[in-house]
């Protein structure tokens, strides 16, 4: 139990650590954000996901795992999907224009993201190691994620933040070979060829690599204070559809896949069930910020699961039989 604690105790500590600063110095956190966005995009994130997945034994967490993680969060973001184009479709179709800033597709892109994609990379490890014992089901939800789910959303994220035929080609190929996915390239490769660099060079690597989760949980502090969460009323019903999808849809398609779906029992179905239980991860809103997508919905979905992460694990783990 007490790995689970410790996995949100240390995001809620860093979380109001970057609201405090939002609060005492505003200034100080917006330029903050400025230079740390950045930052953890092209520099500290790239290098964490090389030293987790050279770590990692690749061949045996992508066989099976690695594509059930990928086939659950697709279902999950179809169903937001499936709400978002039906809620555009509805605005277009009525001849009266209500107040407020209209949906726009790049909402329902980064709504679709927070609502299926986790936070593996921090709560996940303490998690998984409590209730399953191995770090297998992490790993195979980042290289999900980092191989293939990040590369399509960013890939997406720049065919809408572009303008122009050239401009987008040139947007979705830099997106999809973006630093994070060049990352864990590297890594897959070191690990398939059980290679490690030298110290001196794997040293400062992994040095900026831990610095990157605590400086994401700094920044969605300050993101959260400047604009707090479900503030906005034409995005709230989108924010509570995102949090539905993340912390009950997303769970229960984990729990159909890999049970009745495959078979699976003990401890190997908790530990996919319950890393789809796991909070949005605050990649979401990083990588919206870095290509100017509209975040609102991310904040808001990212929020609300980071508070009702817990309680659903631990159901999770009640219902299933781990604690």
């Amino acid at each position: 139990m007490e790995g689970v604690l410790l996995g949100f105790s240390v995001v809620a500590v860093l979380v109001l650590i970057g609201a405090g600063t939002a609060v005492l110095a505003p200034e100080k956190a917006r330029a903050i954000q400025r230079g740390v966005t950045p930052l953890v995009y092209y520099i500290t994130n790239p290098c964490l996901m090389v030293v987790l997945v050279t770590q990692t034994d690749v061949r045996l967490v992508a066989g099976l795992y690695a594509p059930l993680a990928l086939a659950i969060a697709g279902a999950t973001a179809a169903v937001f999907t499936v709400y978002g184009l039906l809620a555009l479709r509805r605005r277009r179709r009525s001849q009266s224009q209500t107040p407020g800033r209209p949906r726009t597709g790049a909402e329902v892109a980064v709504g679709a993201m927070a609502s299926s994609y986790v936070n593996a990379g921090n709560i996940g490890v303490p998690i998984a190691l409590y209730m399953v014992g191995t770090t297998g089901p992490v790993v195979s939800v980042l290289l999900a994620q980092l191989l293939v789910l990040a590369p399509l959303y960013l890939a997406l994220f720049g065919l809408l933040g572009s303008s122009g035929a050239e401009s987008r080609a040139r947007t979705i190929l830099g997106s999809m070979l973006n630093p994070v996915t060049v990352g864990v390239l590297i890594g897959a490769v070191l690990s398939l060829l059980d290679l490690r660099p030298p110290d001196s060079i794997w040293e400062p690597v992994r040095m900026l690599g831990e610095a990157s989760i605590p400086l994401m949980l700094l920044v969605f502090g300050m993101a959260l204070w400047q604009e707090r969460p479900f503030t906005v009323q034409e995005r709230r019903l989108d924010g509570v559809v995102g949090t539905v999808c993340k912390v009950v849809v997303m769970p229960v398609i984990a729990w159909v896949f890999a049970g009745p779906g495959l078979g699976l029992e003990g401890s190997e179905l908790v530990g996919v069930v319950a890393m789809a239980a796991l909070p949005t991860a605050q990649n979401v809103i990083v990588f919206g910020m870095h290509h100017g997508m509209p975040i609102t919905v991310a904040k808001d979905v990212t929020f609300a699961s980071s508070m009702l992460g817990l309680p659903v694990v631990l159901l999770v783990a009640w219902l299933l039989g781990a604690a």
